[in-house]
Parts: C-alpha cells; structure tokens; sequence
C-alpha cells in the first residue's frame, strides 16, 4: 500500500461470525476496516500501532495530527490505558457502553501509540454501546483508535455505502451493520485534575452527567491550552528544543531528525539523530515522529534541525505538525 492507501477494492464483511473474525485479523495485522458505532461508522486500526494509526490519516487525508479516540470493549481494559481518577471512573461507570469519551492521564500500562495520542500525556477512551462495534473490539483485543470513516472535511458516514462512497480502495474492510443508529458525536468529558471540562457536546447531555457528579461542568478550552480532544484545534506537543525546520546542514551541537536516503551534512556529528524513514515511506515516517521528536528532547540538545520532509501525502501532516512545534512559545 502506497501513502495515499491506494489498494484493490475494500471488501464488504457480512455482520456474523465470519465477518467479525477477518475484520479483527485485519486490524490485527495493521489494516483498516470501517464499522458501525451507535453514533457514525468509524475508521478503525490497532491504536497500539503506529503505522496502522498513520494509514488513517493517509485515508482520510486528515491535515493534521489531532489526538484520536480509541475504542476498548469495555472499563477494564480502558484502566490498563488511562489512570481514571474518582469522578472519571464515576462517569466510566454510570454512562459506558455508551457515547461518551473520557480524556485521561495515560495510565503505566498505556499501550495506545504516541501518534494516536499526538504525543500527548493524556488520552481518549470510549466504550461504545454498539454490539457490532463491542464484539468487534472484544475479538481484536486491543483499543483500536477510530474516527468517522470519511476523508476529511466530508459527512460523516451513516452506512456501508457512505464509507465505501468516500473510502474504496483505500481501506481493507468494511464491517456492515447497516444503518449507524443516527445520533451525534461522542460527548467529551477531559478529567484531568480540577473540575471536569465539556470539550464537546454530544450524545450524553451535559445535565445528565453535571447531575451525576453534582458540579457544573466547565466549559470549552482554558485560555492558553492545547487543545486535548478530536474535533478541536490540533493539540500540540512541543518539544522543549527549539526546532529548526528545512534544514540543509546540521550545525555542532544540533539533534538531527532526517527523512530519506540523502545525506545531510553535518548528521555524522550530530548531538543525536535519528530517521524518520530512509527508504522515504511518509506512512513510516508519520509513525515514528511522536516518539522521535520526544527521544531528540531528551538528548538534552538545545535545539533539534528537521531535513526537508516532501509536502505530499502525510508529508503535510508532518509538516504541520512541525510547524506547530517550531513556532515561538
């Protein structure tokens, strides 16, 4: 599969035993297979994954690198994610199966890739109510990050037909279960510390869980912060080095963070350097820079010089990421 996820015909799963079975190998082995939730179908791929995580966004040519919500199949395996404190496991308790999605503190254990994180500390966890979606997830075995099963910018998609009218050919499966029992998004509920934050309305009205947990809940983002959620600003995590982008030469001192097969001088010397992908694959590429950026920053270099990365493909999501963690803080 190339970096647009161009492949042959995306095959139609049957709602049993069998389909069930070859949708969870799929995602087992880092593809892509649609399926219905009580909201939208969602686009799923193994969150543990990095490369099957990036093969999303090649999908839904999402521009950025925004946090994504994973699907677990139910509480218990969404503690060995996230470290739910009181009142998060109060919600988990009182509103899952359902849709509403948690933001945590990733706990220990988390296994959810970097990249389906934004490389961010915390993450978005959700037991879905939909029995195709549970049995799915309960079969896979692990959280599998999902969002709306449509390229970017386009409806979100309510049958097998919409996915297929936006995503043949670019995924491996779709898991039909007719008609999506038609409701709005996920609400998100961040818990971080403090009081509860609504990041966005959806299916659990904001009094239902305000009632539960008998404070009102704050609302939108704090001035000044990264954005934690899907469906908001991209959250950016910023390395504590300064980044230098396009860069030509790495000077003495630099961390260097390469892509491709070119040499860049000065790499040889570097503080530390690492490469994103050198046979130049942008899915591989988009699957290492969380975790790359993060072991450049705990070299300890001052700053970290970025070789040019191709504007095509996920090469513009990398690069926007990288913008974002180059600009003046």
């Amino acid at each position: 599969m190339n970096d647009h996820g161009s492949m042959r015909q995306t095959e139609r799963l049957a709602a049993d035993a069998a389909g069930l079975a070859q949708a969870a190998t799929i995602l087992r082995r880092g593809g892509l297979v649609a399926f219905p939730t009580e909201t939208v179908y969602g686009l799923g791929a193994d969150a543990t994954d990095a490369e099957a995580v990036a093969r999303i966004y090649a999908a839904k040519e999402r521009p950025s690198f925004n946090p994504l919500i994973s699907h677990l199949d139910s509480f218990e395996s969404a503690k060995r994610e996230g470290a739910f404190d009181e009142t998060a496991t109060r919600l988990a308790e009182a509103f899952w199966p359902g849709p509403l999605t948690l933001v945590v503190p990733v706990a220990p254990t988390c296994t959810i890739s970097d990249l389906a994180r934004a490389g961010l500390d915390s993450v978005g966890l959700r037991v879905p109510a939909h029995p195709l979606a549970h049995a799915l997830l309960e079969a896979t075995g692990r959280p599998v990050a999902a969002p709306s099963a449509n390229r970017s910018g386009r409806v979100s998609p309510t049958d097998a037909d919409h996915v297929l009218g936006d995503l043949d050919g670019r995924i491996e499966a779709v898991l039909d279960g007719g008609m999506a029992r038609v409701g709005v998004e996920s609400t998100i509920v961040s818990c971080l510390g403090g009081t509860p934050r609504l990041l966005r309305p959806g299916g659990v009205p904001r009094e239902a869980i305000e009632a539960l947990i008998g404070e009102k809940l704050e609302v939108g983002v704090e001035a000044g912060a990264n954005p934690l959620a899907p469906g908001m600003l991209a959250s950016h995590y910023a390395p504590r080095a300064q980044v230098r982008l396009n860069a030509t030469h790495i000077q003495p001192g630099e961390a260097a963070l390469l892509f491709g097969g070119e040499s860049v001088p000065g790499a040889d010397t570097a503080h530390a350097a690492l490469n994103l992908s050198k046979n130049g694959d942008l899915v591989e590429a988009a699957a290492h820079l969380f975790s790359y950026l993060r072991q450049l920053d705990a070299s300890g270099a001052a700053t970290i010089a970025v070789g040019p990365i191709p504007e095509t493909g996920l090469g513009e999501a990398i690069n926007d990421r990288l913008k974002r963690a180059a600009a003046e803080r």
